[in-house]
């Protein structure tokens, strides 16, 4: 995979920032595709990500949103019992996993069912930004 050198576009853009830090974050995640997730459209303006989570419990997930930004993190404890295994088909490792929302997209609820971890999303778009007639006066 190739890196690109993203600094040249801090010297000649203002004000785009935050697109540019997204560029670079995306850049650098090299998670291997674990743990594999779905994004589907529910309706209009309802999205869910599923993402499969088997082995892990409900307390050791995390589910944070800042700026934006969603983070799915599963951390097993430190003191696991030692395993020998013949095969393992499994992965048991721990990750993070992050999305970036656009604007007005808020969580409503998050939920653990047979070893998929469901995330509800709901576009919800403020009144001042919804398009509006605006009338001709003679």
């Amino acid at each position: 995979m190739r890196n690109f050198d993203l600094a040249p576009l801090y010297r000649s853009s203002i004000g785009f920032d935050r697109l540019i830090n997204l560029l670079e974050s995306n850049q650098n995640q090299s998670n291997g595709g674990y743990p594999p997730y779905n994004v589907e459209l529910v309706a209009e303006n309802q999205y869910r990500i599923t993402i499969a989570v088997a082995g892990f419990a409900q307390e050791e997930l995390e589910i944070t949103a800042h700026d934006n930004l969603l983070t799915v993190r599963g951390a097993h404890p430190e003191e696991q019992q030692e395993r020998t295994y013949l095969y393992q088909g499994i992965a048991e490792r721990n990750f993070e996993r992050k999305f970036q929302l656009a604007e007005h997209v808020n969580i409503r609820d998050a939920r653990l069912e047979n070893g998929l971890l469901y995330i509800d999303l709901e576009r919800v778009v403020p009144e001042a930004n919804k398009p509006r007639r605006i009338e001709i006066v003679k």
